[in-house]
């Protein structure tokens, strides 16, 4: 359990994609205090960052993980699937879902659960893999279903009922690089005794590692996109009944 919070603490790829994620949430038009859901929320690491916003709830399946989360804080953390969420209907103003949907056999169905515990009006903030190419052993390990792109992606979140707004890659700068491992995978692959793992390593690596994210949340902060990237962001909204868009809820 120690180990789970020190790598949710201070490993790059998680500190990076919280900042990605703070720069999007803070052009939101999110009313304050709002009630807040993280969707498979792990650790609990992404609940303390979501305090600002008002009310926070967190869901997940790992029971260890879940244990972690509750430790942070006076949260209301729930053991369960996201496919069938113990919360009733219009329960928050906003949902973040990072990198989870992707570990659900139908995202739609699993969308559409979002969207119902979602206020009309209200918002989601998803990531995802990108690229069903980079398919390797690293996915199946994760026990990923699937990568996106921009159009399955939307196609998802469309077939579930939200209205699409900004959609980003980021990641981008070890694009290259992990490409190459993951289809190099496919002609050495790596053993059944495979086990995903994430090492902190050294700081200084740990920090090289983390700047290009950082850089690239100042970016998205300025309202910008990213065309390629290892990762998929996208902002959705849940419709309000006269339809209208609300804040920043159309595509750049």
């Amino acid at each position: 359990m120690a180990a789970m919070l020190e790598v949710d603490e201070h490993h790059w790829w998680y500190r990076g994609r919280r900042a990605v994620v703070a720069a999007e949430l803070a052009r939101l038009p999110i009313r304050r205090p709002a009630r807040v859901l993280d969707a498979g929320c792990g650790s609990g690491r992404m609940l303390l960052e979501l305090q600002r916003y008002g009310d926070v709830s967190g869901i997940e399946l790992d029971e260890d993980a879940a244990a972690c989360a509750c430790r942070r804080g006076p949260f209301d953390v729930r053991i369960g699937r996201l496919e069938e969420m113990p919360w009733p209907d219009s329960s928050f103003e906003l949902i973040t879902c990072l990198d989870v949907i992707e570990h659900t056999p139908d995202d739609t169905r699993t969308l559409r659960e979002l969207r119902r515990v979602c206020r009309p009006g209200g918002w989601l903030l998803a990531t995802v893999p990108a690229y069903q190419a980079l398919w390797s052993r690293h996915d199946e390990a994760n026990h990923h279903y699937r990568r996106y792109d921009r159009a399955s992606l939307t196609g998802a979140a469309m077939a579930a009922g939200w209205r699409v707004g900004r959609t980003t890659s980021f990641n981008g700068l070890l694009l290259a690089p992990a490409a190459a491992v993951r289809l190099a995978q496919r002609w050495r692959p790596l053993g059944d005794d495979y086990k995903p793992d994430l090492h902190i390593g050294p700081q200084w690596l740990n920090g090289v590692l983390e700047l290009p994210l950082q850089l690239e949340a100042r970016w998205l902060a300025r309202g910008q996109t990213l065309p390629a990237g290892l990762s998929l962001l996208m902002v959705m909204q849940n419709p309000p009944p006269d339809g209208a868009v609300t804040g920043n809820g159309s595509a750049p």
